[in-house]
């Protein structure tokens, strides 16, 4: 090829590379702007938010065995009177309770969760069936949500209650290993401001 050609060619070369750099490197300094519209603070809506423990248990496989017995029901009732100051509760908008069961024993278990007044009758009742262990341990989770109705069956509750039910399977001894094991949460929504 002809000297004149080849530096005809690369200077072409060397400018477009110049050219596809500046364009290339130009588009990173555009921008978009747009009017600000500091009204729009006047329609900002908080609405704060709380997390807090509930409830939790960790229950070996030989508690479940009394006297060499082995027991397939066992419960505890519990002080519930969190919503009881009345401006507390009307500032509420949902409250989220959030239950995770971890089973290392080869038994399954029905739980019921209940929620209960001051006569201990029950309000309403949050069930959880957790599965025998085969191997891994098992865990399950739920989140019951309470808003509207349902919110105000949860703000007049004063007790809790947890009713754990073995069901049928192989025998616990006091030698049996593993745990129930649950823990909980509320979430707690309340009203903007």
């Amino acid at each position: 090829m002809n000297i004149f050609v080849e530096n005809v060619i690369y200077k072409y070369i060397t400018i477009m590379n110049k050219f596809l750099r500046i364009t290339f490197l130009s588009v990173f300094f555009l921008s978009c702007s747009s009017d600000l519209d500091f009204e729009q603070v006047n329609d900002l809506k908080l609405e704060p938010i709380a997390v807090a423990n509930l409830a939790a248990f960790d229950i070996k496989a030989n508690q479940f065995v009394v006297g060499g017995v082995e027991q397939s029901l066992v419960g505890d009732v519990m002080d519930f009177d969190v919503f009881s100051d009345v401006d507390f509760s009307k500032n509420l908008s949902r409250v989220d309770l959030f239950f995770e069961f971890n089973n290392t024993i080869n038994r399954a278990y029905n739980v019921n969760f209940y929620l209960l007044d001051d006569n201990n009758s029950k309000l309403y009742t949050i069930p959880f069936f957790v599965p025998a262990n085969s191997g891994s341990p098992i865990v399950i989770s739920k989140t019951e949500i309470f808003e509207n109705t349902k919110l105000d069956i949860l703000i007049k509750t004063k007790k809790v209650a947890f009713v754990i039910t073995m069901l049928p399977g192989t025998p616990l001894t006091d030698a049996s290993v593993g745990n129930l094991k649950m823990r909980s949460s509320a979430t707690i929504y309340f009203l903007g401001q």
